[in-house]
């Protein structure tokens, strides 16, 4: 661990570290391997969008899609070529007909409220809780209506929501529940494996998550009705169905949501990967927590009880009060005292996450699809509130307290995280030198925060 300074480098001072975080690695030979021999079997894909043999895909993706419900017990697990499509595909799969509401969370990447607008579904935005911020039980309580069908839940961050609290209201008012795990692989509720807790979820496997195959998703569920509607949206379904059953028919038009043959190999590989992955991401926020807790203004998210945690990212919450200085101000001279990022993934802190869903121009201008406002043109006058205000918990995160930790990754050790901890303590030790000298611009955020957003499910 480097010491600290007399002066913090953002006055001048000598940084704490210049030397540039280990960059995250995650090909290697097994993956290499894996896509040699598909390449040299010359089947890319196999998927065939009609009944027979290759409906759901060849045996690279049924493989992977095996190695999914073998090692967490699920019974269905259906990949498609990213986590948005599995979104959309999972409102269409329970049954979301145009004016039907989803509760959603605000706090999250845009997808998990926008694949409702496909099925010409409304999302209404309940708060997050503050501690663990997932979407929180009370908050749905009050948004739930006699349109409400379902509840969009996503494990921020890898963090579990409440999930029993959630499937109480559900159970009481008839909901379905979709888990939307993007960032959440291989994180356990009370002992049983998030994503199909609920009726169905799934999780994301675009590039910078725990493991990924370049862009795709897997969609999880226990139920055998959803699971076939969901591979018939995923592969031209109108091509399958008969008929027979009119049922059989809502929502089943489909699309080519397919995952290659390539993708599936790259997937199984890194599957072998994401017990060592997660050991790793808990072993390095431990270290890292012990530090941070015992600075002024700062506490990182406490491991949760009961349940693990895949550390996506390590929340912290900031006090400007206590530690004297705005949350501009502190994340600026901390990466100041760290070595320039590459990407989001080498920046040890961002401010806030992404803005309220709520109050980007899809709700606040209340347009979707087509010129006439659908679906928001066939809910109540006034409803949903999209009004600034309406999520308070998550507008203060946004704007104030919410700092995040890319860096608690593979391959960094606690020597890394050490070095993040002194970059903190030397700014803290001079909070008052720098909030006199360092402007603070409200509202503005690390740039790298808004990267984050991109392409995350």
């Amino acid at each position: 661990m480097s010491s600290t300074s007399s002066k913090p480098a953002i006055l001048g001072g000598t940084p704490v570290r210049t030397r540039p975080f280990a960059p995250r690695v995650t090909m290697s030979q097994a993956e290499q391997q894996a896509v040699r021999e598909v390449i040299e079997s010359d089947v890319l894909s196999a998927f065939i969008g009609a009944s027979g043999k290759f409906f759901n895909g060849g045996k690279r993706v049924t493989d992977f899609e095996a190695v999914w419900c073998q090692r967490y017990g699920f019974k269905h697990a259906i990949s498609v070529n990213s986590w948005t499509t599995g979104l959309v595909t999972a409102i269409g799969a329970i049954g979301i007909e145009p004016g039907d509401e989803i509760i959603c969370p605000p706090y999250t990447m845009s997808a998990s409220a926008t694949c409702c607008l496909f099925y010409g579904g409304i999302p209404v935005f309940a708060d997050i809780d503050p501690e663990t911020f997932c979407i929180s039980a009370k908050s749905i309580a009050q948004r739930i209506t006699p349109r409400t069908k379902a509840i969009m839940v996503v494990h921020l961050f890898g963090h579990p929501a409440d999930m029993d609290e959630i499937l109480a209201l559900a159970r009481r008012h008839n909901l379905k529940v979709i888990e939307d795990a993007a960032q959440s692989p291989g994180v356990l509720y009370k002992g049983r494996p998030v994503g199909a807790i609920g009726d169905l979820g799934g999780f994301s496997l675009n590039f910078h998550k725990h493991i990924h195959t370049g862009e795709g998703g897997v969609i999880v569920t226990n139920n055998d009705d959803l699971a076939q509607r969901c591979r018939l949206i995923r592969n031209h379904g109108e091509n399958v169905v008969t008929g027979d059953d009119p049922a059989e028919l809502v929502n089943c038009i489909g699309s080519n949501y397919r995952l290659t043959e390539v993708q599936a190999a790259i997937g199984s590989a890194q599957m072998n990967k994401l017990d060592a992955c997660l050991t790793t991401r808990t072993t390095l926020v431990a270290h890292l927590r012990q530090r941070i807790d015992k600075l002024p203004g700062l506490r990182a998210q406490p491991h949760p009880v009961d349940c693990t945690h895949a550390y996506y990212l390590l929340p912290v919450h900031f006090d400007a009060a206590k530690a004297g200085l705005s949350r501009h101000q502190f994340v600026k001279a901390v990466l100041a005292e760290l070595p320039k990022p590459e990407g989001f993934e080498g920046t040890a802190l961002t401010e806030g996450y992404v803005k309220p869903l709520y109050l980007s121009p899809v709700y606040q201008k209340r347009i979707a699809i087509g010129s006439k406002g659908f679906p928001f043109n066939l809910a109540p006058a006034g409803w949903p509130d999209y009004s600034e205000g309406i999520c308070p918990v998550t507008e203060h995160m946004y704007k104030n307290e919410l700092l995040l930790c890319p860096v608690v990754r593979e391959p960094l050790t606690t020597a890394d995280m050490d070095d993040v901890a002194s970059a903190m303590e030397q700014v803290l030790e001079h909070a008052a030198e720098i909030a006199r000298s360092v402007p603070d611009s409200a509202n503005l955020f690390t740039p790298v925060a808004a990267a984050m957003d991109t392409n995350v499910r």
